[in-house]
């Protein structure tokens, strides 16, 4: 495998449309309030995608040097435990990868905010670097939060919470209390991500002291607490529609539950982990699709 092809599999391409699902949603929001900047859209895109990327890097390397990642895992084999990439080069990767995330960083703000915004400038250079640690400290360090079960914490306040309310404030400068709504469904959702890839991995995350929630709760609440996960997210969303309805429109972003619903009853009948890997990408494409679908219907700029 060339270096090429071995850098795109550490980035993870297919985690990368879950990434953007906050990005659409959260300018939705700003776009009923009679906001839209498509500088402003086109580098948030850019930055939350940098982001991931870092963030993949960083677990690759992570999970890699820690030996997590092993012969015992079930999912896709990676950049550094397959030997695709050194120690080094990955460190590299990650640190060109920072560099590039506060570019855009700084790009992006320039587009969003005038000089007299300096607290607010100062506010999203703190919340960039945030999210960069965030991204690096899943996986690397003695202390890293992944290994003790803060993963669903951080997925669901960076992905879901942090992307749709902060993308709508680079839009609007304010925020309002009913955009939690659909912030919280792309959270919950993202988290739903990782908790499949978590029930997946239970096996060999036990082994190797990775102590997640499902590791902590075990694989039948698990079950239970990922049913809960993608209800909440219909609920918020739904109840977000129900104080924003104005067309049809308004509801098509609900179409996107039908394979959730479905992928819960599959989830149901699981009992050998392996068997959750197919399902990672229903509920990422999903998100998506969600989110995709959410700019569509609250889009009044097309």
């Amino acid at each position: 495998m060339t270096k090429f092809r071995a850098w795109l599999s550490a980035a993870r391409l297919r985690t990368l449309p879950l990434s953007l699902s906050g990005i659409f949603v959260g300018t939705a929001v700003a776009n009923i309030y009679g906001y839209w900047d498509l500088h402003i859209f086109i580098l948030a895109l850019l930055t939350t995608v940098a982001f991931q990327i870092t963030s993949n890097f960083a677990n690759d390397y992570g999970d890699g040097v820690k030996g997590t990642d092993n012969e015992d895992r079930i999912g896709p084999k990676r950049a550094y435990q397959s030997g695709q990439l050194s120690k080094m080069e990955l460190k590299t990767g990650i640190r060109i990868s920072v560099v590039i995330d506060l570019f855009l960083v700084f790009l992006l703000l320039y587009f969003a905010f005038e000089e007299e915004d300096i607290k607010y400038i100062v506010l999203f250079v703190v919340l960039g670097i945030a999210s960069i640690w965030a991204a690096i400290k899943y996986t690397v360090g003695s202390n890293a939060y992944g290994y003790k079960g803060f993963g669903d914490l951080f997925v669901f306040t960076f992905f879901g919470l942090l992307s749709v309310l902060g993308s709508m404030f680079l839009y609007t400068k304010f925020l309002t209390s009913t955009a939690v709504l659909p912030a919280a469904s792309i959270g919950f959702l993202s988290t739903a991500v990782l908790n499949l890839n978590n029930l997946r991995d239970i096996e060999s995350d036990k082994k190797a002291n990775k102590n997640t929630i499902i590791v902590k709760i075990g694989l039948s609440k698990g079950k239970v607490y990922h049913y809960a996960l993608i209800f909440m997210a219909f609920i918020s969303m739904l109840a977000f529609i129900w104080n924003y309805y104005y067309s049809w429109k308004s509801g098509i972003c609900l179409i996107a539950f039908v394979p959730l619903f479905i992928h819960l009853r599959l989830v149901s009948r699981i009992e050998n982990p392996r068997n959750f890997d197919p399902e990672l990408k229903k509920v990422a494409l999903s998100t998506f699709l969600l989110g995709f679908l959410f700019y569509i219907g609250y889009n009044y700029f097309l």
